[in-house]
C-alpha cells in the first residue's frame, strides 16, 4: 500500500437524521456504480445510524484514478475509519472492507459483506474454482479498456438479462473506471486476520433463482458459493435473500435492512 495522505481524499455522502452520537457506518459500493446509487435502499436506516457512503476513486464524486484497485480502496477506508465504525462492502467493495478490517480489526464494530466478489479467495470451493478458470478464459482476449463505454454498458448487461443503464455522464464515467479496474474476481485475500477478529460478521447473498440463466450460470452460482465459503471461513453468519441476485440490498431492501439493523444495534 502506498503512503496515506498523499492523494486527494475520496468523496463521502453522509445520511444522518439520527440522534447525535449514533453508530457510524461506512458503506463501500461495487463496480459501475457509486455510493448513493448503490445504497439508495438503505436510506431509511439514517434515522437510526450515521451512514457514510463512500465513492471509490473513479466513481461518483471522487477523484479520477488511472486504475481502480481494491488495495487503494482499502487505504481510503482505513483513512475514513477513524476511531471506529461498522463496515459494509458490496461486490468489489467487499474486498476493500475485508482488507481494512484485516488491518485494523480493533476499529471495526461489525463487518458485512454483500455478494462478495473476490472469487479467488474462495477457490477452495470447486464451483468457485471452476468459475475463476472460466472467467480467466473469457477475459483472456478481451480488452475492455479499449472499448467504448456505451458499448461496455451493453455487453456487460444485455447478455445476462439485465437492464442497460442510461448512459448519463456519471454512468459513462463509472463504466470507464470499471473497464480499467484491477479484477476483483482474481483477488486472493488473506482470511486469517478476519477469522481471528472477534467482531460480528455477516455475509449476505441472493439465492439467484430469479436471475437470467446466463447470468446465474456465468457468475451467480460462483458468487453464492463464494459467500457461503467466506462465511464459514471467517466465522460469519450467512444470510440468503430469496428472490434476489447480485444486489439483495437493492432488490429486497427491507429484508436486508432488518439484518443490518439487528447487527448494528447489537
Amino acid at each position: 500500500m502506498s503512503a496515506r495522505g498523499e492523494r486527494e481524499p475520496v468523496h463521502v455522502t453522509v445520511w444522518d437524521e439520527a440522534t447525535p452520537g449514533a453508530p457510524r457506518v461506512l458503506l463501500v459500493h461495487g463496480t459501475m456504480t457509486w455510493g448513493t446509487e448503490c445504497f439508495a435502499g438503505q436510506r431509511p436506516l439514517a434515522e437510526m445510524f450515521r451512514l457514510e457512503l463512500v465513492d471509490r476513486r473513479g466513481f461518483g464524486d471522487s477523484p479520477d484514478i488511472a486504475r481502480s484497485d481494491y488495495d487503494t480502496d482499502a487505504e481510503d477506508v482505513l483513512q475514513l475509519l477513524g476511531h471506529g465504525a461498522h463496515l459494509v462492502g458490496h461486490s468489489y467493495g467487499a474486498a476493500a472492507v475485508m482488507l481494512a478490517a484485516s488491518a485494523r480489526p480493533e476499529a471495526v464494530q461489525s463487518l458485512t459483506l454483500i455478494e462478495p466478489a473476490p472469487l479467488r479467495t474462495a477457490a477452495g470451493h470447486p464451483t468457485v474454482a471452476a468459475a475463476v478458470r472460466r472467467i480467466r478464459e473469457a477475459f483472456g482476449g478481451f480488452d475492455a479498456a479499449r472499448m467504448d463505454p456505451e458499448v461496455y454498458l451493453r455487453v456487460s448487461t444485455e447478455p445476462y438479462g439485465l437492464p442497460v443503464p442510461e448512459p448519463t455522464p456519471r454512468m459513462l464515467r463509472a463504466a470507464r473506471s470499471a473497464m480499467r479496474e484491477r479484477p476483483v474476481w482474481d483477488a486472493a485475500l488473506p482470511l486469517g486476520p478476519l477469522t481471528a477478529a472477534a467482531l460480528p460478521k455477516v455475509v449476505i447473498n441472493g439465492t439467484w433463482e430469479t436471475a437470467h440463466p446466463e447470468y446465474r450460470e456465468f457468475t451467480g452460482a460462483a458468487l453464492a458459493a463464494c459467500g457461503e465459503y467466506l462465511a464459514e471461513a471467517i466465522g460469519a453468519r450467512h444470510v440468503q435473500v430469496s428472490g434476489a441476485a447480485h444486489a439483495p440490498h437493492q432488490e429486497r431492501p427491507d429484508e436486508v435492512n432488518a439484518v443490518l439493523t439487528r447487527l448494528w444495534q447489537s
